[in-house]
């Protein structure tokens, strides 16, 4: 029998349970003072002025769609290795989506196949809009012209 690779490991520290208990207990369960105070410090930590909790990844992922004006016939290119988020998103904007298969070494976006839609977009002019959902990881391992010619999300 195959032992079980964990998905996530949470780390929630007894600070962590004290705050969700002080916010259940607060007369604004949501959009209160907590969710402003957590938008600030996550601006700060990433270095941005705003930023915006929402309810769900699939709620990020689809305003960083509308955000970058993702339409129809843009390209998104994302692992399969993924939540359905990362593609659902796309197609609520309407855009096609391309899957690029994992590194068996990272578990991450394959790099190989990754380069090879990018020399093939090249070639055929198609670069004007082309998306990645995928780890920071990724991004680093390509050469920084060929990571300006797509956005990363």
């Amino acid at each position: 029998m195959r032992s079980i690779i964990p998905y996530a490991k949470h780390s929630i520290s007894e600070e962590d349970i004290d705050a969700v208990k002080k916010t259940l207990k607060s007369k604004n369960l949501t959009q209160g003072p907590e969710v402003k105070k957590f938008e600030s410090i996550f601006s700060k930590n990433i270095g941005v002025k705003h930023s915006i909790a929402v309810n769900s990844c699939t709620s990020a992922l689809h305003l960083s769609c509308l955000a970058l004006n993702l339409k129809k016939n843009d390209i998104v290119w994302t692992s399969p290795n993924s939540f359905v988020a990362s593609s659902n998103s796309a197609l609520y904007c309407g855009a096609k989506v391309d899957f690029i298969d994992i590194d068996l070494e990272t578990n991450s976006i394959s790099l190989n196949e990754l380069e090879k839609k990018l020399k093939i977009a090249k070639k055929k002019k198609k670069i004007t809009k082309n998306f990645n959902f995928s780890s920071f990881w990724w991004c680093t391992q390509l050469s920084r012209q060929d990571t300006q010619t797509f956005k990363k999300i």
